[in-house]
């Protein structure tokens, strides 16, 4: 099972529920053959995500979600992986859902910049498949 800490939940008022975070990253683990692992969402202001962005990516500016990942990904692992943290900014953020899902296939190492289109074509799928 993924353990999802969400952190910040009252800077996201239009975030999905729990309930729907704790799927969507189960659904973009399980993807990648992850079945156990401990994941944090965190939801914070422009002011922050600019200052992780510079620190992390020698870019100043404002983003949707930043991802850091901390074991990598091993699907055999145990104990449970701790995965990392998805940095989510809602006011730069036009789909809460898809950064979620985007932010979790980071974690679980994909990289949309140097993939040919993978990531990104399962990270639509996920969605498909969520949306009720």
């Amino acid at each position: 099972m993924i353990d999802v800490e969400v952190l910040g939940a009252s800077l996201a008022p239009d975030a999905p529920s729990r309930q729907e975070i704790e799927r969507l990253c189960q659904r973009a683990a399980a993807s990648r053959g992850v079945r156990a692992g401990h994941v944090a969402i965190e939801f914070v202001d422009a002011e922050r995500i600019a200052r992780l962005n510079a620190e992390h990516r020698g870019n100043a500016a404002a983003t949707d979600v930043l991802s850091f990942p901390i074991d990598g990904v091993d699907p055999a692992a145990a104990p449970p992986l701790e995965l990392g943290d998805v940095v989510i900014c809602p006011p730069h953020t036009a789909d809460m859902r898809e950064a979620i899902v985007h932010g979790m296939l980071h974690l679980l190492g994909m990289d949309h910049e140097s993939d040919g289109g993978e990531m990104l074509a399962l990270q639509g799928r996920l969605l498909a498949g969520t949306h009720g």
